[in-house]
């Protein structure tokens, strides 16, 4: 939502600007379809040249996530840590055969299905049970568990931003794309150097809307999607961080509660709930599961 805003008031500023400054948008409109097919052409050419499938699929989508925000809000956190709770709880008094039929099916499993806004993304799911699983086959040495995890979210972290980076760079190119067009626009003009001043004039000012676009949609408007982007995907990464904080902290030997508590400090300040709070969720939790 605020993206939208945001670019609402980049354009209202920009053009209202040049409005109020007596500019004269006769050359810019006349100019602006075909800079903008070299521009932006351009400019998606390259960046369908320069990147697999799923990275363009990913760009696009990340194009959403931008406009919408980040997935998970303060309810999810809390929810979170209650689901490991439940599940690090099983282990503790139960034993991981205990656990097993709930990792094996989450989606028949009682504790999962206390939480259905997490249930519905696949990934935390599996992300979950993976290690989870590890525990029942005596996976529990929390160093090799803590680099076992890691690397698989720095796994994870490239990929889910390779789509963004890939947006990054598009927006890194299009100054010089502008420029290409300019120069060209430049060159047109040569070639009609013996038309009257004001002819000249026009094509030199339409050869410049050519830098001033490349500029405009670089700086303005495809960097600020990817940097939000950015933003959206460094908080998402930080629904992984905290389990698997959560299950090294369990492996360390921690009650449950104290592990858990453990991930709520790891949750962004925004939408980290208070100790109270997720004391308070954390006994509302079915008794036995």
């Amino acid at each position: 939502m605020f993206v939208i805003i945001g670019l609402i008031v980049v354009m209202v500023m920009v053009f209202g600007g040049f409005t109020l400054a007596n500019g004269k948008f006769d050359i810019i409109l006349y100019a602006l379809p075909y800079e903008l097919m070299m521009i932006f052409g351009g400019a998606l050419g390259a960046f369908i040249s320069g990147n697999s499938t799923d990275v363009m699929k990913g760009a696009l989508g990340g194009i959403g996530k931008a406009m919408k925000g980040p997935k998970w809000k303060a309810d999810d956190y809390r929810d979170l840590l209650c689901l490991m709770f439940l599940l690090i709880k099983t282990i503790r008094t139960k034993g991981v055969v205990a656990i097993e039929a709930h990792v094996e099916n989450p989606e028949e499993s009682k504790i999962f299905q206390q939480f259905p806004r997490i249930v519905e993304d696949h990934h935390v799911v599996e992300f979950i049970c993976d290690y989870v699983r590890m525990l029942t086959m005596n996976f529990d040495d929390p160093n090799q568990m803590e680099d076992a995890m890691n690397a698989d979210l720095d796994k994870h972290h490239k990929e889910e931003h390779e789509p963004q980076h890939a947006l990054q760079t598009m927006a890194d190119g299009l100054p010089a794309i502008g420029i290409v067009a300019a120069v060209l626009g430049i060159v047109k003009t040569m070639g009609a150097i013996a038309e009257p001043v004001e002819v000249l004039g026009g094509m030199v000012g339409g050869a410049l809307v050519g830098t001033f676009l490349g500029i405009f949609l670089s700086y303005l408007m495809v960097a600020p999607i990817a940097g939000r982007l950015n933003q959206i995907l460094t908080e998402e990464s930080q629904f992984f961080e905290i389990i698997k904080i959560v299950l090294v902290a369990h492996l360390q030997g921690n009650a449950p509660q104290v592990s858990v508590e453990l991930g709520r400090r790891n949750v962004p300040g925004a939408l980290m709930p208070t100790f109270t709070e997720l004391e308070e969720a954390i006994a509302e939790l079915p008794p036995d599961i």
